[in-house]
């Protein structure tokens, strides 16, 4: 066999489980791929044709300019400075993302032509143009991803911010269904989690599973998994979907449900943004409202390096006996200097049970000479109704939240003070991996916390508990497993990370320091080959994942990659919806324009 032919199969091998005449319809597919157009190739759409666009979208076809840009007036510049670790800003900007770019991976790039969506019928319009035209497609909401799928040079840009209602049912049934009417939430493909959880929760009364970072967009956390702080008590976003309403590749507006379109339904929960078509409204269950949320703080310091041992594995026995259940989420952190961070969070109970849970763990530390505490171990709730409340952070936690601060901007958009070094931030490396839970167990536990000793002492890693299922509510459990997520979610006790990154470094603003960031890219590389030790076949979560990841469909999607490969080859023959790393984008070259031969 010659190299092409190598190739070739190589690039069918995530193919292998589709049926023959799915697989010969992928093949032909793939030897029709044409490259597509950028800006001064002969076909690249003239003045007239992009006129025609304008009209069928409202007039709402922009020509992106970067503020820092040296198109971009002076008074631009200095206002998108003044704004740079505002996220709401940094969305509204169609030149912008959240993340300003990876080191040797992607920056931040402005697309020639965007189309501001207000309707399925813009993005439907959007999508036939790009199709005619053989152009590259970029589809923005969030703009939150870290491997830069919003955004791509010398696309078209469908930009989906506008599309942000939030509409509340009591008695929703997806359609061509008979299912019992049930509490749900419609939330437009542009809409943020501050904006859902501001309709759902704080006016509404009732909970919505989404994201911890309120400024990601609702589609795509659904469409990465989505996870949020109580997971482990109500499942993934992706796992409580209802409906969909999806613009495919063919231009065709669909509503896909458990009953209608199914396969496509499947493939959106959890399949990755960008990839299967374009979502354009989601519908999602809602649950009652505990009381009570809270969160329990701390932060706790070795002397020694065997107090650091002994503390890891308290931590971890007291994580496997107290704290393994939907009750709890969130994350420890295990850093450099020996310690340990607590950071949190709780549903379910009061404070006074949290701080009754805590005791054993607070009077071991307080036992030991060779600890320190750095912070006292405590715990706080407050009414769960108010968890995402604004106003009534302004009123009794000013601090703990940061708000939108320009003028006339939505009281309910602001962010946790927490997320803040995530805005416009640079990512150095970043790579994460799913922890079985059997590691907790008495056989392998000795086992994990010598990894992590290990780790730690080579680059602060973090376990977010509530980013794997293990321990989590049966019913809960079972809607994620109707997912496309990678299946060993299911079972992980939490999602280990390590990353790093730099301050912000936009194309005209900065130039990150790339020798700096290559360095610390290897450390954060070799602190999770250690880490890897004691789960050498574990996989990652799309939407947190190393960008550089070389066997990417089964880190991501393990099995169920074959699946998602048959739907891409039913709704998207032809490759429209091209992202780094997504489903299908074995069939190009790594910017997305011209096919592997």
């Amino acid at each position: 066999m010659d190299r092409r032919k190598l190739l070739k199969s190589a690039l069918f091998l995530p193919l292998a489980g589709l049926a023959p005449s799915g697989l010969a319809r992928a093949i032909d597919g793939l030897t029709a791929l044409r490259s597509r157009l950028r800006p001064g190739s002969p076909d690249w759409p003239g003045a007239t044709e992009w006129s025609r666009l304008d009209a069928a979208v409202g007039g709402r076809l922009l020509r992106p300019v970067s503020p820092f840009s040296a198109k971009a007036a002076p008074t631009k510049r200095a206002e998108a400075l003044a704004h740079l670790k505002n996220p709401y800003y940094l969305g509204d900007e169609p030149a912008l993302t959240q993340t300003s770019g990876w080191a040797d991976a992607w920056r931040s790039s402005v697309s020639p032509y965007a189309v501001a969506a207000t309707s399925s019928r813009d993005v439907a319009a959007a999508v036939n143009f790009a199709r005619q035209h053989r152009l590259r497609l970029a589809i923005k909401g969030g703009g939150h991803s870290y491997q830069g799928t919003s955004n791509a040079p010398d696309s078209l840009l469908i930009w989906t911010r506008r599309m942000n209602a939030v509409t509340l049912h009591d008695d929703f049934v997806p359609a061509g269904t008979t299912v019992a009417p049930q509490h749900a939430v419609s939330v437009g493909s542009g809409a943020l989690w501050a904006d859902a959880y501001d309709a759902v929760t704080t006016r509404g009364g009732r909970y919505v599973q989404g994201g911890g970072c309120m400024t990601v967009g609702v589609a795509g956390l659904v469409q990465s998994g989505g996870f949020g702080s109580f997971s482990k008590r109500w499942g993934t976003a992706a796992g409580n979907v209802l409906e969909a309403e999806v613009v495919t590749a063919d231009g065709q507006v669909r509503i896909a449900n458990a009953a209608t379109h199914p396969d496509l339904f499947w493939a959106i929960k959890g399949g990755g943004g960008g990839s299967i078509g374009v979502i354009t409204r989601l519908t999602l269950r809602t649950f009652e409202l505990p009381e009570t949320f809270g969160a329990v703080f701390g932060s706790i310091r070795a002397r020694t390096p065997e107090a650091y041992r002994a503390l890891v594995a308290k931590a971890l026995d007291f994580y496997r006996t107290a704290l393994f259940n939907p009750n709890w989420g969130e994350q420890m952190r295990f850093a450099h200097g020996e310690t340990l961070g607590i950071s949190m969070v709780f549903q379910g109970i009061s404070r006074a049970d949290a701080e009754r849970i805590w005791a054993p763990f607070s009077e071991w530390v307080k036992s030991r000479d060779d600890l320190v505490v750095d912070r006292r171990i405590e715990a706080m709730a407050l009414p769960a109704r108010h968890f995402w409340d604004a106003e009534f952070f302004r009123q009794h936690a000013p601090g703990l939240m940061v708000d939108d601060d320009r003028e006339g901007a939505a009281r309910h958009h602001v962010l946790w003070a927490g997320d803040q070094d995530q805005v416009g931030w640079f990512i150095h490396a970043y790579q994460s991996a799913w922890l079985p839970s059997q590691l907790l167990s008495d056989a392998r536990r000795s086992e994990l916390v010598d990894a992590i000793c290990e780790t730690s002492r080579q680059w602060d890693m973090a376990l977010h508990f509530n980013k794997g299922l293990g321990g989590a509510d049966p019913a809960a459990i079972e809607r994620a497993r109707d997912t496309a997520t990678h299946p060993q979610m299911l079972d992980a006790f939490a999602l280990a990370i390590i990353a790093a990154s730099g301050d912000p470094a936009f194309p005209g603003m900065a130039d990150p320091d790339l020798a700096e960031a290559r360095h610390r890219a290897k450390g954060v590389e070799r602190a999770m080959n250690t880490l890897r030790r004691v789960a050498p076949d574990a996989g990652s979560y799309v939407s947190e994942s190393n960008y550089f990841e070389r066997d990417w469909q089964r880190s991501h999607w393990g099995a169920n990659y074959p699946r998602l490969a048959r739907v891409k080859a039913k709704y998207d023959p032809d490759g429209l919806f091209t992202v780094h790393h997504g489903v299908g984008s074995e069939r190009w070259n790594s910017d997305g324009f011209d096919p592997m031969r």
